[in-house]
């Protein structure tokens, strides 16, 4: 498979692009833990179909430790025994803030409050720019059809 695009070559993209990564560095430094994140991330990249996200967050994330059981769940997340109540209240906001066209409402104050019981509102204020900023990358990998399975952890680092 051959992408569309070569972001890397076009020098608008290349402008936009490390914007986008100055993005994603800051949101890593974020008190948002580091697990929560991947997760929320690939639970956002299986929902759209993004084979590089999942490529890249799959391997960032058994990098830095999550276990391949975790890892092989998050898609089944609600009838997994593995992750905190914590994660699961940000898994429900990833998936309510990612099928915003489905659902018709946005994320629903239930989904809202229940992550409130968990995150502080400087992570909340993390997780809902993570979501949001991980729907964007998904479309620009799923628009321009980049292929996955060669991402090498720490690549775009």
């Amino acid at each position: 498979m051959e992408a569309r695009l070569n972001y890397f070559a076009s020098p608008t993209a290349g402008k936009a692009l490390k914007h986008f990564m100055s993005a994603g560095r800051t949101l890593k430094e974020s008190t948002l833990p580091a697990a929560t994140q991947e997760l929320v991330a690939l639970r956002v990249s299986q929902i759209n179909g993004c084979a590089g996200c999942l490529d890249m967050h799959s391997k960032e994330a058994a990098a830095a430790g999550e276990t391949p059981v975790r890892l092989s769940l998050v898609a089944a997340w609600r009838e997994a025994t593995v992750f905190t109540d914590a994660e699961r209240a940000a898994l429900a906001l990833a998936e309510e803030g990612t099928r915003v066209a489905d659902a018709g409402t946005g994320v629903g104050d239930e989904v809202w409050a229940n992550a409130a019981k968990h995150y502080d509102e400087e992570q909340l204020t993390s997780l809902v720019v993570l979501v949001s900023f991980l729907n964007a990358v998904n479309r620009l990998n799923i628009i321009s059809r980049q292929p996955a399975g060669d991402y090498q952890v720490g690549q775009f680092h």
